[in-house]
């Protein structure tokens, strides 16, 4: 079982490669399923959209222990519930736009989701600035997916010829 966040109604859509992909949802992993530098960080939140014609594409932000994260604050507010055994709660309104990005560096591939059914042809954009969570705030959502593993990581993927491509984007 993964902890995640759900929106059932519209919560943003981001613009990339000329479609356009509603946000679906956010979950994380621990520790990061992606690497910078060959260094795997503590956590990782992926915000999972789809294009009207079923494509999909994931923004991934990176965590390491430090500092507790406003967003994260927000969303763990309720989760008490979760790690008492409910499968699902009510989290009220939450604001998608809370979750700051820090960066307007990334990198960018094609590949697949993490988890079954692992979907190929995915759109993948990870920030390149690494954001801080409390490893409290790491523990609960650790604990919140309950699914008996140490991890709910996937195992570092080979490139097998996939290009990652770093941006950079000027100022204006």
């Amino acid at each position: 079982m993964t902890t995640l966040v759900q929106w059932n109604r519209y919560a943003g859509s981001v613009h990339l490669t000329g479609n356009t992909y509603d946000l679906v949802q956010c979950h994380w992993h621990t520790p990061s399923e992606h690497t910078l530098g060959g260094r795997r960080y503590d956590m990782e939140l992926h915000m999972l959209h789809r294009s009207s014609e079923g494509q999909l594409a994931v923004i991934a932000i990176l965590y390491q222990l430090g500092r507790s994260d406003q967003f994260l604050n927000k969303v763990l507010e309720s989760t008490n519930n979760l790690t008492k055994g409910e499968e699902e709660i009510d989290l009220g309104d939450v604001d998608p736009w809370d979750i700051k990005f820090g960066s307007r560096k990334y990198y960018r591939y094609m590949g697949s989701l993490t988890t079954p059914p692992c979907t190929k042809d995915v759109l993948w954009t990870l920030l390149n600035k690494v954001r801080t969570a409390s490893k409290e705030q790491i523990t609960i959502l650790r604990k919140a997916a309950h699914d008996g593993f140490k991890n709910n990581t996937r195992p570092l993927q080979p490139l097998n010829g996939r290009m990652v491509l770093k941006y950079h984007p000027h100022s204006l």
